[in-house]
Order: C-alpha cells, then structure tokens, then sequence
C-alpha cells in the first residue's frame, strides 16, 4: 500500500517492511486479521527512527482510518498531547523501578478518548533489572485494551524475559538519498545541503536535519574532523582530549543548568519551602534524591555529546580506510576530502586500523563508566601517527 503525503508513516524514511508489517497489525486491530499483538519491540541503529516509529503505530492504532495524519487522534498525538499515548522517558542513567510501576499502575486504566492505552518506553535498555522485572509483569498479564512499546538499540540491550515476549520490529539505517529527499521535500532544505548532511548524519535522521538547520553545528563538526590533522605531539593529544571534555561538559551544562534550577523550584512550591522559611520533614531527602537524578542526567548528556565527537572520528577513519584501500568509493564526509586524502598518505592501512581501535576503545571505556579525560588522553595518543 502506497503511503500518502499526509500519512502519519511519511517520516519513517527507508523503512517500507517495517510500515507494512504495522499497517497490517492495525488493520488486525480493528478486526481483519491476527498480526496484532500487546507488546512490540522496536530495534535499530541511532537515527533510524526507533521512536518515530512507535509513535506512528500509536497513532495508527487511535486513527479510525488507521493513521491518515489530519484526524484530532493523529494530531494529537504527533504534538505529544494525546491522552491515552504515554511516552516513557530518562535524561538520566536509568530508568528505575519507581516510576515503572506508576505507569504500571496507569496502564491498566481504560483508554480516556482513544481505542487503545499505548505506552512508549523510548530506552528500555537503560531500565534497571527492578524495573524490567515490575515491567515483566504487567507484559505478562496485560489489560485489554493496553499496548506495550518498547525501544533499544539492539534485542540484546533489552532483559531476555521481556524480548521473548514482545514482537520484534526491526529498523534499518535509511539510505543517504532517502534522507536527503526527505529534508529536502518536507523541511525545504537546499538539495546540495541536503545531499552533503545526509551522508555526514550516516542515516541519522535527526542529526541530519540539525546539521542543516544549524551552522554552529557544521562547524562544530568540522572542528572535530581536524583533530587527526593538528596532533603531531603529546601535547596536543593532551589539548585535544581537554577541548573534546570541555566543549562536552558545557553543552550538558548548557541544557542542566536551566532544568536543575527550574526542578529545583518547582520541588520547593511542591513542599511550600520559602527561602528563608523552615524545612518540612522529608524535604531534605527530597532535594537529596532529585540532586542525585540531575548528576545522573548532566553525565549522561556529556557523555552523549563524547560520543557524538568519537562518532564522527570513526567516520573519518573509515573514509581514510577507504581511500587507502579502494578507488574512487564515495566518502561520508566529501565536504573535508583534502583533509582525507592528506592523512590516507600520512598514515598506513596498518595505523589506520590502530586509529579506529583507540575510538572503539574509548567508547567502551566511557560505557564502562571510565573518566572522560583519561579515556580520551589515552584515544588522543592513539590517533597520534
């Protein structure tokens, strides 16, 4: 079935198995076949719309006409505001086994305007082992009426028990020209910026969109493509791995520092604290407990914004790789082909490989919850030829 312009499966770009497979599992769920299941389990890379996707088949399922886009069900719940479509959601760490069991507690409610009670956990692999536990339960014994959404990078991320119970959707990095159709169509963008954010996002939809929305952006990415070039010495490893923390820290800073002080503000009107005023009892541990999701959440955005920066050195890498070792394949980053080339004569096929080991490496050290700096000093040297 052709997907129309208006459709709430327009945004779902390179994905035409995975819109069949849930077309049909609406279709099921309005009675015309056995497709439909309540719990679903929605796999794939960073950027290929593991949460967009969620998201339209919740909408389908409250369309009377199965996701046609314009209907209050569909625009509702494109702005977030549909009342019977829970998006679950961290900016820390975890998610933990408090808040699980409140949306347990939700889920077995009747729906208030639509046919089905959808809640979306967006990063079921960050929910701790209590958590999937309380979560396995309601899965296991699941209202009528409730549909069960889960999102992961990959089914191994996600408690065994919960897989094997939840249906597997499994999405694929969208093609360079489907995206770059798509922000060209739909957002306006120019076709020649298009094209070159398409290929440097490597099928991440949204950051494709990001990078050519914003300029500091592009030059934020650029800056990061020339540090194989500027560290001849230990010292500039040193230099380099102390900018790429700092510049990580300031964006998390940048969104923390507002959210902290407004969360801050609001627990206080919560508990009638004055600033000057007594301290309820029970206050402080309050504090205490927001304090501590608010750490979490300042790391968890600093080491996004690392990861973002080693993403990108990887892609270089490969783009040296593939000069020093074919002819003429297209490069993800064309827009710094001279700074390539420069390097693909500068280092072997040999230290290149060593060079994408030290950012596989680092990435698996900042998971293993090493210190920042020390892991990118040690990635830095790496990258030294």
């Amino acid at each position: 079935m052709t997907t129309t312009s208006t459709s709430v499966w327009t945004d779902l770009v390179g994905q035409e198995p995975v819109v069949e497979t849930l077309r049909s599992a609406v279709a099921s769920a309005s009675g015309e076949g056995r497709s439909m299941t309540h719990a679903w389990l929605f796999t794939g890379p960073p950027g290929s719309g593991r949460s967009n996707a969620a998201l339209a088949f919740a909408a389908a399922l409250q369309c009377e006409l199965g996701g046609c886009g314009q209907c209050h069900s569909c625009t509702t719940a494109r702005a977030g505001s549909h009342p019977d479509i829970t998006v679950i959601t961290t900016e820390g760490l975890t998610i933990g086994v408090d808040g699980i069991r409140e949306y347990v507690r939700a889920s077995s409610l009747r729906p208030a305007l639509g046919r089905w009670q959808v809640l979306i956990v967006e990063d079921a692999d960050r929910l701790t082992d209590p958590a999937a536990a309380a979560l396995l339960k309601a899965i296991e014994e699941p209202s009528r009426h409730t549909v069960w959404m889960l999102c992961a990078p990959a089914a191994d991320d996600v408690m065994i028990t919960l897989r094997s119970r939840s249906r597997s959707v499994v999405l694929r990095t969208p093609g360079t020209e489907a995206i770059a159709r798509l922000l060209v169509e739909r957002d306006g963008i120019e076709p020649a910026m298009a094209q070159a954010v398409a290929a440097a996002s490597q099928g991440h939809i949204g950051r494709a969109r990001g990078l050519a929305r914003d300029a500091d952006a592009r030059e934020r990415r650029r800056a990061i493509l020339s540090i194989p070039l500027s560290i001849r010495g230990l010292g500039h490893c040193m230099s380099a791995a102390q900018r790429v923390s700092d510049e990580a820290t300031a964006r998390a800073a940048a969104f923390c520092d507002a959210a902290d002080e407004r969360e801050l503000a609001d627990i206080r009107q919560a508990w009638g604290v004055e600033e000057r005023g007594r301290r309820p009892a029970g206050y402080a541990g309050a504090v205490a407990t927001l304090e501590k999701e608010q750490k979490r959440r300042r790391t968890r955005l600093t080491r996004d914004a690392i990861d973002g920066v080693l993403l990108d050195l990887l892609s270089f890498c490969r783009d040296v790789l593939t000069v020093q070792c074919t002819n003429g394949a297209a490069l993800v980053n064309a827009d710094v082909a001279g700074d390539i080339h420069e390097i693909a004569r500068m280092w072997t096929p040999e230290s290149t490989i060593g060079a994408i080991d030290a950012i596989v490496d680092c990435r698996a050290a900042l998971t293993a919850n090493a210190a920042p700096l020390l892991a990118l000093e040690r990635m830095m040297i790496g990258l030294r030829r």
